[in-house]
């Protein structure tokens, strides 16, 4: 079941910060890329030091899911997986399982074009919608599980499905009760998976 996500007030953007959590999901071995696409550079840092700024300024917290002691070196708070290698849904459940908090926003490291301000709209969202997920839209109008905030009483549900070897977000957002939020621009939730689509934003000069 999904609905519409109706944009939050002003107040409801600011009390974001402190109420969600905000989480970076690292990925895996980056085999279309050919290297490890968190550390691409972008705008002076790295790809995924980029996306942590974002998400921090959005809700004042950033902690990055997958292989701590591979981005020890960027002073950035790490948790590990305990379903690593299957895929985002394994980072979704790492981030639930570590939050204390009820919301929680998780986003891929590797939307060159994510903002603050688009992620403060999305948690804006979310905290008037009252659903399980509250997840942006992409370009081609599919759910993005990587850019959406989601709901700590879903634990068990995605816990559940890795154990008995579901591993694919999209079906398990299917049985949840979702709202879809739709950024101004739909490029902001668009993944750069391999060389071409990373040479493409670079020759744009995003």
């Amino acid at each position: 079941m999904s609905a519409e996500c109706i944009l939050g007030s002003t107040d409801a953007a600011k009390s974001a910060v402190s109420l969600i959590g905000g989480y970076i999901v690292t990925g895996g071995t980056s085999r279309r890329m050919g290297r490890d696409k968190a550390r691409l550079p972008w705008r002076g840092v790295t790809l995924v030091e980029w996306i942590a700024m974002q998400v921090r300024d959005a809700v004042g917290d950033a902690t990055l899911v997958g292989a701590p002691d591979r981005y020890s070196d960027l002073g950035l708070p790490a948790i590990g997986e305990a379903f690593p290698g299957c895929g985002p849904l394994s980072g979704i459940e790492a981030a639930l399982r570590h939050s204390p908090l009820d919301l929680n926003l998780v986003v891929a490291c590797d939307m060159p074009l994510l903002e603050s301000p688009a992620l403060r709209e999305l948690t804006a969202a979310a905290l008037v919608a009252g659903a399980d997920v509250c997840a942006a839209v992409n370009a081609a109008g599919g759910l993005e599980p990587l850019c959406a905030v989601y709901d700590r009483r879903i634990l068990p549900a995605v816990s559940r499905a890795l154990v008995q070897g579901r591993f694919r977000a999209r079906d398990l957002l299917a049985q949840l009760t979702v709202n879809t939020w739709r950024a101004s621009d739909p490029r902001m939730v668009t993944n750069a998976n391999c060389p071409s689509d990373w040479d493409t934003l670079l020759r744009r000069g995003d």
